[in-house]
């Protein structure tokens, strides 16, 4: 039986992801290992496109930003494997993440097949957002 998906693959500094689409499948499932907790892997929206993200090893604190008539709203989120939940991300917000163990795992869904054209890109610190996190 020969498989009908097409499984890629693409390492760097921050991160080992694994991308599977399926021919039947409109978009697109990801996994992301993390390396270590000292990169941030941020910012970027889409046009159309939704995540879905979900942690299924270790924590990640999310980022999230909104800006409307000009006004900038951040909020952070924090997705754990051991409080698990699906986190929506629509299209025209602004996201990102930092991961706070290392080789923390993070399975993503897609609504559309990735495509460089539905993404807008900005570096970490644009919105004078802080990504470290307090001592408790």
């Amino acid at each position: 039986m020969k498989d009908n998906h097409d499984l890629k693959y693409n390492e760097d500094d921050r991160a080992q992801r694994y991308f599977l689409e399926f021919p039947e499948m409109k978009g697109q499932i990801n996994i992301s290992r993390v390396n270590s907790t000292s990169h941030v892997v941020a910012w970027h929206r889409h046009k159309k496109q939704t995540d879905y993200w979900f942690c299924v090893n270790g924590s990640f604190k999310v980022g999230l930003v909104e800006v409307v008539d000009d006004k900038t709203s951040i909020r952070w989120e924090y997705l754990s494997d051991k409080n698990p939940r699906i986190l929506k991300i629509p299209p025209g917000v602004w996201h990102g993440y930092k991961a706070l163990q290392p080789e923390s795992v993070m399975l993503y869904y897609l609504t559309e097949k990735y495509d460089t054209e539905d993404e807008w890109k900005a570096k970490p610190g644009h919105f004078g957002e802080n990504w470290n996190t307090e001592d408790k």
